[in-house]
């Protein structure tokens, strides 16, 4: 029962941030981690790159966050080139949605089949600037989907899909509770918070050091 209302308490706060743009939440210095095994790969994660690479970047975005977006648009690609696409590099996004907007725009990527969820993801942070601060996110929203192939019926079952909603506000639960985030992007590698700036540099030297050790 705890865990429900808690969960309601979240959703309730994202319906309270204002859709564009939004910032992380002021929070409390990030915890330490207090469960591990919430950051073992489920079902429901969706992997970027090659299942059995050696080295697991897990990532929480908004994708209303601009620094999410800035990471997706400017770091992720040549960290892709360098170290995913050659299968030394998985990467996991899971879902930490700031407002309501955000939930939502996180719901259609999840109805999205596995295969097209990283390239909408990329999509909607690509054009954040246009959907998020429109006077009708969500009709914009909607035309995104539409693009990527969903049907307008896809599109509204999706977001009054209960499941898909629970889940995408599960995770932003977990991640807090369990795992001490609360600021968006957070980034772990295999299994330890990644504390410096989200910088190519700065993964590449992370990155380059753990694939010596492997």
């Amino acid at each position: 029962m705890r865990e429900i209302w808690l969960a309601i308490a979240v959703f309730a706060s994202l319906s309270a941030v204002a859709p564009a743009f939004a910032q992380a939440p002021q929070a409390p210095p990030a915890q330490e981690i207090k469960d591990p095994s919430a950051l073992k790969l489920g079902a429901d994660d969706r992997i970027l790159g090659n299942k059995d690479a050696p080295i697991t970047i897990i990532e929480y975005a908004s994708l209303t966050c601009p620094h999410c977006m800035h990471f997706d648009t400017e770091v992720l690609p040549k960290l892709k080139a360098k170290w995913i696409d050659g299968g030394k590099v998985r990467l996991v996004l899971r879902d930490y949605p700031l407002d309501g907007l955000a939930l939502r725009a996180a719901q259609v990527a999840r109805c999205a089949p596995p295969a097209k969820f990283y390239p909408f993801v990329d999509t909607l942070f690509q054009t954040q600037d246009k959907w998020a601060p429109a006077k009708d996110p969500q009709a914009e929203l909607q035309k995104l989907a539409l693009l990527g192939g969903m049907t307008k019926k896809q599109f509204d079952d999706c977001l009054a899909d209960k499941q898909v909603e629970n889940k995408v506000v599960g995770s932003r639960l977990v991640a807090t509770q369990q795992l001490g985030v609360n600021a968006t992007p957070t980034f772990f590698v295999n299994g330890t918070k990644f504390d410096g700036a989200p910088t190519e540099e700065a993964f590449d030297d992370l990155l380059t050091k753990l694939s010596t050790k492997s």
